[in-house]
């Protein structure tokens, strides 16, 4: 450090008037930053908040839509399973003598079934069954 007219070498002072600059500017500076990067960090917050509560509400929605079409799926067949219920019923009507003859035929696969056909007021027989006790139960 070689001094010039009684004063400090400019090369030095520069050096030195960069590092007070530099301290000053860090001083002020490095609070903005962490001022900055929490507003940052605050946004990211928010929208990954933002992105999760969207997520949900369209996960729910598709459970919503899809219960939906669950209902309508299970209407459609109760409505389906009804009109074969009554298809079956009017064709029923007024034909006992078929039931009567899906009854014995059912017969004929339980051998442990006794039928005793009793004549009914109109000529054609009426099938009965003996009743017997259910067997215990063995435990």
């Amino acid at each position: 450090m070689t001094k010039q007219n009684g004063f400090i070498d400019p090369s030095v002072a520069v050096v030195a008037l960069a590092g007070v600059i530099v301290i000053a500017g860090l001083a002020f500076g490095l609070p903005q930053y962490g001022v900055y990067t929490k507003s940052l960090n605050g946004k990211a917050q928010l929208m990954e908040a933002e992105y999760t509560r969207q997520t949900a509400v369209l996960e729910a929605q598709a459970k919503k839509d899809s219960a939906q079409q669950l209902a309508d799926a299970e209407v459609i067949r109760a409505q389906g399973v009804a009109k074969a219920n009554s298809i079956i019923g009017d064709s029923l009507k007024g034909n006992p003598a078929y039931l009567q003859y899906l009854w014995i035929t059912q017969g004929e696969e339980n051998t442990s079934r006794t039928v005793y056909m009793v004549p009914s007021n109109g000529g054609a027989p009426v099938p009965t069954f003996d009743i017997q006790q259910a067997p215990a139960v063995k435990k």
